[in-house]
């Protein structure tokens, strides 16, 4: 029994041990009142004991506990009106999870106690649930934050420098060989040697984790037998889910996490995580009440106007985030704070960040989230990626975002998926997107490193499936596979799926290649996905959410090598000269004493492009000059910054294509250095050759050594 109950303080927020006790604090606007519920950590039929909160500062309820130690279990019951019409949600029979939780106990174990109302009242939501939760929920968790970081360095890349690698905690080491069995799939094997040297031989500079905060899994996916694997449906924005925690005594999911993050810093490899602030796990007026919805409904979500009933989806999930109120505001920002400072991450990619921008239904880039964003010095200090759409009318937002935010650029994606598919497409937008997209990002004093360039994601086919399958096969997931049209931009080379056709097979190898080519020779930040690397598969299933199974998996003991050995030269040759990743945008101009453009686009004649050429769709071949004189940028130590000549000739169409080294190009030693049409990365000096054969369907690189 608890003796000794204080005050307590209002901030921070959350459940926060000095050494000598803890401090509760719960805002909670307009509740009438708010028990803090204690629960013993050793007894499985979860004896509870409930501590009324008698100390409210403003909107926060506060108390404080000399008792209490890390490792401790809780959970809140909040009181108030239960009104759904009015946006009132209150019902104490509910255990809630505190938003600020920095550890969470466990996972829902479903039961129709977890929602608000009577499941099966004709009234819906508008009854009444008397049945209490605290069994079926986990709790949250009093951690001890202590942690010997040594002498943790984030290694600050700079955005030109970096590679990015898109990763699933899981999925990546499930299968690894070289990672022992009992720690597979967790924030340990992450941080193993066997991963960071892999990650380091491919050449990659930074890791993307999918969502990593605790996550609910729908009960409509558990009841299948299926879950939430990507892990979009948070429920604790400052816990480390403990789906990937080996050691899974209450809280030590936190330092299992932190030394993850150390020995990838270590190897100079930056981790940057996938975050979902748009919406949380409770979903719409008949979705569970976990928390927030239990704490103070109307002060979190987004509500309809005229019927507070129910809730504005701009995310597809039920419900989303009231970003324009300032205590969401603050939590969101809390978050960030506490990732960066207290678990040393380096960047965060903000899925659907459109919704976040959101005023009252519009996207604002003015809007409150980004200025407290750019006013804070730490938040405002690390990578910050959007996604910058939602699936609001005016969702799609690819360039306006302000400076300092990098994009997940889709109309790339969209754009070198036409080319080598031979979509009808203007090679002007080809253009546009293999120079970092200025069409979007350059009038707005922003670089091209603010265009994060993929080809593929999570989120749709992987790299081999988009050369093998026009169409989805979604068994698994119990979908309907007729899609009527290919909203995939993929094309399966002649064949269905798996085939023994050596030259739908060639053809296929040298389709990644050429994808992979323009990604890594384009300017912006280019991002890999996990296994792309090396032919990954999931077997046609374009969105395996809720596959945690060998469909997600990386299968390694499948793993193409000779495609992993093009892909790990393809990022040394990247990394090794800047003029594939400046920091500044083509001027196109002349460069002074040398006579050439800093960059410069040929036909296959050798003639330079007219404005007429770039609005053919039919024309499908180019060759683009960069100017290893023209960076226009300088070093760390104001160094001017110069690199070899190359010359960059993509052949979109089918069939070979002469291609005539431009007279005013032709004086120059040409050597080259990678050719997409063989399986081998074979360099080979070019002997006074006027015109070479450039193979259909593939991409050459010529190289000019200063």
């Amino acid at each position: 029994m608890i003796k000794d109950i204080y005050p307590g303080k209002p901030y921070p927020l959350g459940a926060s041990w000095d050494g000598k006790g803890v401090n509760f604090a719960l805002y909670a606007d307009n509740a009438t009142g708010v028990e803090l519920c204690l629960f013993n950590t050793t007894d499985k039929e979860n004896i509870e004991e409930k501590i009324k909160l008698t100390e409210r500062t403003h909107q926060v309820w506060h108390c404080y506990l000399p008792a209490v130690t890390p490792g401790q279990l809780y959970g809140y019951r909040v009181y108030g009106p239960y009104q759904p019409d009015n946006g009132q949600r209150f019902n104490p029979n509910k255990l809630l999870i505190d938003p600020y939780a920095k550890a969470i106990s466990g996972t829902i174990d479903w039961h129709d106690s977890l929602f608000g109302y009577e499941l099966g009242n004709p009234d819906e939501d508008l009854s009444f649930s008397d049945t209490d939760s605290a069994a079926f929920i986990p709790k949250s968790v009093v951690i001890d934050s202590t942690f010997d970081w040594e002498d943790d360095q984030n290694p600050k890349t700079s955005y030109h420098k970096s590679i990015i690698y898109e990763a699933h905690v899981k999925g990546f080491t499930q299968m690894h060989p070289d990672i022992p069995e009992d720690i597979r799939g967790t924030y340990e094997a992450i941080g193993h040697p066997a991963s960071i040297k892999y990650l380091k031989d491919l050449g990659i500079t930074a890791i993307e984790l999918m969502p990593v905060h605790h996550f609910v899994a729908d009960r409509h996916l558990v009841d299948k037998g299926l879950t939430n694997y990507w892990g979009y449906n948070t429920i604790g924005f400052f816990a480390p889910d403990i789906r990937y925690a080996g050691k899974v005594e209450a809280g030590k999911q936190v330092q299992e996490f932190k030394q993850m993050v150390k020995e990838l810093h270590k190897a100079g490899i930056e981790v940057i995580l996938d975050v979902v602030y748009n919406h949380t796990g409770e979903g719409n007026h008949l979705g569970p009440t976990l928390s927030l919805k239990g704490i103070d409904n109307a002060s979190y979500y987004r509500l309809v106007e005229d019927n507070k009933r129910y809730y504005n989806d701009y995310t597809g999930t039920g419900n989303t985030l009231n970003a324009m109120l300032p205590n969401v505001l603050r939590y969101i920002m809390d978050s960030l704070r506490y990732w960066i400072t207290e678990m040393h991450v380096d960047g965060f990619r903000f899925d659907l960040a459109a919704t976040l921008a959101r005023e009252l239904h519009e996207v604002n880039r003015l809007s409150g989230f980004f200025d407290i964003i750019y006013q804070d010095p730490i938040i405002s200090q690390v990578k910050l990626i959007a996604e910058p759409w939602d699936i609001g009318e005016d969702g799609y937002q690819v360039g306006n975002f302000p400076p300092g935010w990098a994009e997940w650029n889709g109309k790339y994606r969209d754009c070198i998926r036409d080319y080598w598919i031979g979509a009808e497409s203007m090679l002007g937008e080809f253009g546009q997107r293999f120079t970092g997209s200025p069409d979007l990002y350059q009038g707005d004093y922003r670089k091209p490193t603010a265009s994060i360039n993929f080809i593929t994601a999570h989120d749709g086919f992987t790299l081999n499936d988009l050369v093998s399958y026009n169409e989805k096969h979604n068994e698994a997931n119990g979908e309907d596979n007729n899609d009527g049209e290919n909203h995939n931009r993929s094309w399966n080379c002649g064949v269905e799926g798996p085939t023994d056709d050596p030259e739908v097979i060639s053809l296929r190898n040298k389709q990644k290649r050429n994808l992979l080519a323009t990604m890594f020779l384009s300017q912006g930040v280019p991002m890999l996905v996990a296994g792309d690397e090396f032919g990954r598969t999931q077997h046609g299933n374009n969105n395996a959410y809720c596959q945690d199974n060998e469909i997600s998996w990386l299968n390694w003991a499948e793993a193409d090598a000779n495609l992993l050995n093009f892909t790990q030269k393809l990022i040394k040759l990247r990394k090794d000269h800047p003029v594939f990743r400046r920091r500044k945008w083509f001027q196109g101009q002349p460069v002074k004493g040398k006579g050439l453009e800093d960059i410069a686009w040929f036909l296959p004649e050798g003639t330079e492009m007219e404005d007429e050429n770039w609005n053919h769709d039919y024309a499908r071949s180019l060759g683009v000059f960069l100017n290893g004189h023209g960076l226009h940028h300088l070093g760390p130590k104001g160094e001017k910054i110069t690199d070899d000549n190359f010359y960059v000739i993509f052949n979109g169409h089918h069939e070979p294509l002469e291609y005539k080294i431009p007279e005013k190009l032709s004086h120059k030693d040409w050597m080259k250095v990678l050719d997409t049409a063989q399986e081998e990365w074979v360099e080979q000096t070019l002997t006074n050759e006027d015109c070479i054969l450039i193979q259909g369907r593939s991409v050459v690189l010529l190289q000019n050594k200063l």
